[in-house]
């Protein structure tokens, strides 16, 4: 199991010390740093502003919106920044929500898994560059020849010849279905609560997609690449202050990301077994009472979503998390001592 940095995305102001985390991340054998995007700072200029100065760190989205971006727009993000880092770029793209999709990039949400299969499968024809692109699905057309169309658009092949035909794409993925679809169509999958308490429930959904005909990937050369906080902690109290300083992240996502008649982080909490919770928690933070809906989040649950204990627990826990499936660990870290500790106490 390989150990990555998630830097995320940016909150109200551009992260103090991201290049020093790269650089410590590039010196301490990490594989990969990943970056995210919700709406204010992007996925790709991060990774080709801090990913300049290194030369073996795998760079990742993850994830790049769909909906922001048409398919060969988000092709040529990716075969420029794998130009330039001499073939170490990783495509991780995903739906978002209703809330994002609908409310700031003003595209429609509906169908999105057909619209996954049609901007993969653009893409995939971006990055073989055998001929012009053409695409007859109804959610990109290529040529588009619908409303306010003049008639005149023509099939093109990108100028830059692409580094890697294969450049590997993988996608965020939640329900079933679309956990499924992943598995079928993409070499790697970024799940955003896969645990070992939960990674049972995906197995069926996977086996789904690896199981269909043309199915792209097997499980021994599917990638998942889960986040987390991984944090070492001298004793017991200070894992207390650990994860209550980790229940306000959870609250978040299974209370106040998305709206109430979708929610998608909510869903997989139900499925994981908090439905109950998950309403509560839910009603609380949308209702303004953040705090209140915090105070509701448990122990167990944010300790089976993250990794934080004394060295010992640490390294128990990692390599339970590597038998659960995942080939890559996403860490979220706040400072280059963090990175260097991890680092060493995993070697």
């Amino acid at each position: 199991m390989r150990l990555g940095l998630q830097l995320g995305y940016w909150g109200a102001q551009p992260p103090a010390n991201a290049g020093e985390l790269v650089e410590a991340a590039e010196e301490s054998g990490f594989d990969s740093v990943f970056t995210a995007e919700a709406w204010g700072s992007d996925a790709f200029t991060p990774l080709a502003w801090w990913g300049r100065s290194t030369t073996r760190l795998r760079l990742g989205t993850s994830i790049v919106q769909m909906s922001g971006r048409t398919p060969t727009s988000i092709a040529m993000h990716a075969l420029t920044l794998d130009h330039l880092s001499n073939g170490r770029m990783i495509l991780g793209m995903g739906v978002s929500g209703p809330q994002v999709v609908e409310g700031w990039y003003g595209q429609p949400f509906e169908k999105p898994l057909a619209r996954t299969r049609e901007v993969v499968d653009i893409i995939r024809k971006v990055l073989a560059r055998e001929a012009p692109v053409t695409n007859d699905g109804p959610h990109h057309p290529l040529p588009y020849r619908g409303p306010g169309s003049v008639g005149l658009g023509k099939p093109l092949k990108p100028i830059v010849h692409p580094l890697r035909a294969d450049l590997p794409i993988w996608l965020g993925a939640e329900g079933p279905k679309n956990v499924a679809q992943t598995a079928e169509i993409a070499d790697g999958w970024i799940p955003i609560f896969y645990t070992p308490g939960s990674a049972a429930m995906y197995q069926p959904w996977l086996d789904e997609g690896f199981a269909r005909p043309g199915a792209r990937r097997t499980r021994e050369t599917f990638e998942i690449s889960a986040t987390c906080h991984l944090q070492i902690v001298p004793d017991a109290a200070a894992k207390q202050a650990a994860l209550d300083a980790m229940k306000p992240f959870a609250a978040l996502y299974m209370g106040g990301m998305g709206a109430k008649e979708q929610n998608f982080h909510t869903q997989v909490f139900t499925r994981m077994g908090y439905g109950d919770l998950a309403t509560k928690v839910q009603e609380l933070y949308l209702s303004g009472r953040k705090d209140d809906a915090t105070a509701l989040i448990p122990d167990e649950l944010v300790d089976d979503l993250h990794i934080i204990g004394t060295p010992g627990e640490v390294r128990e826990k990692v390599a339970q998390w590597g038998e659960s499936g995942v080939t890559t660990l996403l860490l979220s870290s706040r400072t280059p001592e963090e990175i260097r500790q991890v680092a060493e106490l995993l070697a």
